[in-house]
């Protein structure tokens, strides 16, 4: 007879799996939990499960230990580690696809000339890399920040590229004017052109993978270079921080995503809105998912839009 699924089989289960570490299946049927359990305990947000064949408890802090950990359970050795898995690897899940988060995407790596990886937990092949590409972290071969950048800015679609871009600048391993440069090696390579066009844009500051592409909706509107993360000041004295915008134009746009914008953050949202509209005469563009990204985007158009009515409303200098 089935046991029911109660709490306190959950934590059962839970507590039969390693609690400090990440871990393979085959070491979750060692230890008595099926696939099925496992399924289980990853659909009720108990166990993350990063790559295929490699798990790990959602209580454990998202660290580059912890995701070095988690590669090191498929990666053989004497492979390296490449594009949005190394990107995933040294910045987490914000250099991920929007929904990969609710996938297992398989980790890519590049094996050396001849061999070629066939299983179902890596997709491989073979590239160029320098010495200087590739650092050792703890056994594991992975692209540098700034060779990662590069693959990024140039394999993935011009938004992806430039959040995947964004995310890495945020190390502060490199900075824009290195990128640019050592873009100048790929001439002639697969996407190129696209990654010389957004590397000038590339920018630290930026808090998401969909805060950069609002960005780039921007800057495709023609408004002048913003800022990320302009602070402004906040009724209790302190500071609110609007995504994008032209601190000396009061001109910006707000990125509000499900996960802290959803109807319980309405009311503060719409203060801080308020506040900032009328006490500290912002114009603001407020977006969302659907003005981001997909068939309905329409946020380059209200940025041009907005920009048009707020510049029309300045005073004229005499």
């Amino acid at each position: 007879m089935t046991r029911p699924l109660t709490g306190d089989l959950l934590a059962e289960l839970l507590a039969m799996l390693p609690g400090d570490r990440a871990f393979s299946s085959a070491e979750a049927d060692d230890l008595s939990v099926s696939s099925g359990q496992r399924r289980l305990l990853v659909g009720k947000g108990l166990l993350r499960r990063p790559l295929p064949g490699v798990l790990h408890v959602a209580a454990l802090p998202d660290t580059l230990d912890l995701r070095l950990q988690c590669l090191a359970l498929v990666v053989p050795a004497d492979c390296v580690v490449t594009d949005r898995t190394a990107a995933w690897a040294w910045v987490g899940e914000r250099a991920l696809a929007p929904g990969d988060h609710r996938r297992t995407p398989r980790a890519s790596v590049f094996a050396p000339p001849g061999r070629r990886l066939r299983n179902d937990l890596t997709d491989s092949g073979e590239r160029r890399l320098l010495d200087r590409d590739v650092v050792d972290l703890g056994g594991l071969r992975v692209t540098k920040p700034l060779r990662t950048a590069c693959d990024q800015g140039r394999l993935l679609t011009a938004d992806q590229g430039l959040a995947a871009m964004d995310s890495l600048a945020t190390l502060r391993c490199f900075d824009v004017p290195e990128l640019v440069e050592e873009l100048d090696r790929f001439k002639g390579y697969r996407g190129i052109v696209q990654a010389r066009q957004w590397a000038p844009w590339v920018d630290g500051g930026s808090d998401s993978p969909f805060e950069s592409i609002a960005r780039k909706r921007w800057i495709e509107a023609g408004l002048p270079r913003p800022q990320c993360q302009v602070p402004e000041v906040a009724p209790d004295g302190g500071e609110y921080f609007i995504d994008v915008g032209l601190p000396g134009e009061l001109f910006g746009c707000e990125y509000f995503g499900e996960e802290f914008h959803g109807v319980d953050d309405e009311p503060a949202d719409g203060a801080r809105l308020e506040w900032l509209r009328t006490t500290r005469r912002w114009s603001l563009v407020v977006a969302r998912r659907d003005n981001v990204v997909g068939p309905r985007q329409d946020l380059e158009q209200l940025l041009r839009l907005e920009w048009q009515r707020h510049r029309s409303a300045r005073p004229v200098t005499p």
